[in-house]
């Protein structure tokens, strides 16, 4: 065979196989454990990939659609397996070590991911997740448009010259009700919104008491959405013991945000920050 048959003859295999592995490559099948993860991973490009995902993974609002591998603790490694993904991306903690050491024992790849609870971890794991699916060019996209976010947020803050006082609280009904302290997203949202935070003296957590609320006296009450819901809206939040007696109750502060956009310190945070800014300066 003459040397330039051969040659032509390699790049055509070469070119008839190359597109076909590049393909394979962008075809794992991905399930994602974690609200914050599945967002960064769809908006970099990988939402396609996703075959199923958690119940608290709602944005894009396509992966409502996919099939639900439950919440944290009652999340089985059975049903994982059942729908054969090529990986696991999960927030560390998310799922219980039984159900990741059996994962592990078939042999799937898992990869763990810090939840971000501030800025800084924000940047972080937009950076790790990019690197991690290779799209480095996609992650700083990203992380460019949350500065920007970022910038705006600032410009608007500048022109404000007050800081009013607010609490989150997580509810579950009316008797599980609890307020965000130290050490919690919700500590930092209000930092970035120019917010002071009126948990304070504790961390994560703790039941709120009638005793504590009026102490505390928010000018604003935070909620989830469907936190607010279990306590039957606005109108429901009388239900809380001493709560009529604070400002943010007798000034109609009452507000509400989705779950996953208010918490999750995902690639909307800048502009969550922003609307919750809004919110209480007007």
């Amino acid at each position: 065979m003459k040397p330039t048959l051969l040659i032509y003859l390699l790049i055509s295999v070469l070119a008839c196989t190359s597109p076909a592995t590049e393909k394979q490559s962008t075809e794992q099948k991905l399930i994602t454990a974690g609200g914050t993860i599945t967002e960064i991973v769809a908006e970099l490009g990988f939402g396609a990939s996703i075959i199923a995902t958690d119940i608290t993974s709602t944005y894009p609002i396509s992966m409502q659609q996919l099939p639900s591998i439950g919440y944290r603790n009652q999340i089985k490694a059975e049903g994982i397996l059942a729908l054969a993904p090529d990986q696991l991306l999960t927030e560390k903690g998310y799922l219980s070590e039984e159900a990741i050491t059996q994962l592990r024992q078939t042999g799937l790849e898992i990869h763990e991911f810090e939840k971000p609870k501030d800025l800084e971890g924000t940047y972080r794991i937009i950076e790790e997740l990019a690197t991690f699916l290779n799209v480095p060019e996609k992650g700083a996209k990203v992380r460019d448009q949350l500065r920007k976010d970022i910038r705006e947020l600032e410009e608007y803050l500048s022109t404000v010259d007050r800081a009013p006082k607010a609490a989150f609280v997580m509810a579950r009904g009316t008797e599980t009700v609890f307020v965000a302290g130290e050490d919690t997203f919700a500590e930092s949202l209000f930092r970035l919104a120019g917010i002071q935070s009126v948990g304070r003296g504790f961390k994560e957590f703790i039941p709120l008491t009638p005793e504590a609320l009026i102490s505390m006296n928010p000018d604003y009450l935070l909620f989830f959405e469907s936190g607010l819901q279990t306590l039957g809206g606005k109108e429901g939040v009388r239900q809380i013991r001493g709560i009529e007696q604070t400002n943010a109750f007798k000034n109609e502060g009452i507000l509400a945000f989705d779950g996953l956009y208010l918490s999750g310190f995902g690639p909307r945070v800048g502009k969550a920050a922003l609307e919750l800014a809004k919110a209480v300066k007007n």
